[in-house]
C-alpha cells in the first residue's frame, strides 16, 4: 500500500441505500495505519462535480476514493478529468457494474486495501452526446427498466426485479436502429442497442464476450430479441451467442439514430429518450485502482 499524504474520499450517502458511517470509520482507521488524512466529501446531488474538482485542485490529493456506485464514480471520474491522479473504488450502489467488470473484491477491507492500493489500470473514457461514459450504456429496453427503476421507491437488485414485467409489457420493442460508422451505414431490429466498454452488466451477465476495458476501442451489440435460453448463457459467461440473438461491431466511433425516441442511458443513470447517440473513444484515460494480478 502506497504511503499519501491526503486521500480525498467522496461519498454517496443514498447510493444503494446502505448506511455508509461503518464504511467510513473503517476507512479512517485503514488510511491511519499508513499516517495518512482523509478528507470527506458527501455527495449533495448539485454541482458535485464543481464541487470535488475544486477540493482536488485545492487540496492535491494523491488518490481519490469514490464510495457509491456507478453514478458517483463516473462524477468522480468527470471531475478528475485531465488530472494524473488514481481513482479507488468502494463498490456501495445498486449494481456496482464496473467494481464487478474489475473484480474488485467482495469484502470491505479488501476493497480498501485495493483503493489505495498502487496496482491500477488505465482505462478507456467514451463520449456519448458529450458525456463520459466508463463501461455500460444503452438504447432500449434496459434504459426504460432502469427509467421505471428510479421513479419506484424500492432500491437494490430487488427493486430492478420488481419492475422488469412491468417494463416487458409497457415497451414498444423492437427498436430500429441506423447506425452510421466511419466505413459503412447499417440499420438493425433489436429489443437494445449496448454501446460497451466492458463486457458486464452489473447483474453479472456477460453480455460483451469481446469486451476489455483498456483496448481503445468499444463494442456496439444489438441484441435482436428476448432469447430466453441466450440470455441464460450470458447469465453463466458463455462467449458462443447465437448471431440470431446478439450482433457485435467494434468500433473508435458511430452515430447511432432512431426515427422514433428511444429511452437512453449512461452507465445505469437514465438520461431520457433520444433520436441521437453521437459515441466515440477518447484519447484520454483514467486510472482507476484493481486488485494485483496473481
Amino acid at each position: 500500500m502506497i504511503g499519501i499524504k491526503e486521500i480525498l474520499l467522496v461519498v454517496n450517502p443514498i447510493a444503494g441505500d446502505i448506511d455508509k458511517k461503518e464504511m467510513v470509520e473503517d476507512f479512517k482507521a485503514i488510511a491511519a495505519r499508513i499516517n495518512t488524512e482523509v478528507f470527506i466529501y458527501h455527495t449533495k446531488g448539485e454541482r458535485d462535480i464543481e464541487h470535488v474538482k475544486n477540493i482536488a485542485k485545492e487540496r492535491k490529493p494523491v488518490r481519490i476514493v469514490a464510495a457509491g456506485g456507478d453514478g458517483t464514480i463516473k462524477l468522480v471520474a468527470e471531475a478528475i478529468r485531465g488530472m494524473d491522479i488514481t481513482l479507488g473504488i468502494i463498490p456501495s450502489g445498486s449494481a456496482n457494474a464496473l467494481a464487478l467488470n474489475l473484480n474488485l473484491p467482495k469484502n470491505l477491507e479488501e476493497q480498501i486495501n485495493v483503493a489505495l492500493g498502487e496496482h491500477y489500470l488505465n482505462i478507456d473514457l467514451i463520449s456519448l452526446n458529450d458525456e463520459l461514459g466508463l463501461h455500460m450504456s444503452d438504447l432500449g429496453i434496459n434504459a426504460e427498466l432502469i427509467d421505471n427503476y428510479e421513479s419506484s421507491s424500492f432500491r437494490g437488485k430487488f427493486g430492478y426485479l420488481l419492475q422488469t414485467i412491468p417494463t416487458l409489457i409497457q415497451s414498444k420493442y423492437p427498436f430500429e436502429f441506423i447506425i452510421e460508422t466511419e466505413n459503412c451505414t447499417t440499420t438493425e431490429n433489436g429489443v437494445l442497442l449496448a454501446i460497451a466498454n466492458a463486457s458486464k452488466y452489473g447483474t453479472g451477465a456477460k453480455v460483451n464476450p469481446k469486451g476489455k476495458l483498456d483496448d481503445g476501442i468499444f463494442e456496439i451489440l444489438i441484441f435482436k430479441n428476448l432469447d430466453i435460453l441466450e440470455i441464460m448463457k450470458t447469465l453463466r459467461n458463455e462467449v458462443n451467442l447465437s448471431p440470431e440473438f446478439l450482433k457485435i461491431l467494434q468500433l473508435k466511433k458511430a452515430r447511432i439514430s432512431c426515427k422514433e425516441p428511444v429511452a437512453f442511458q449512461i452507465d445505469g443513470e437514465y438520461r431520457g429518450e433520444v433520436n441521437t447517440v453521437d459515441v466515440k473513444i477518447l484519447s484520454e484515460k483514467i486510472k482507476i485502482a484493481v486488485p494485483e494480478k496473481d
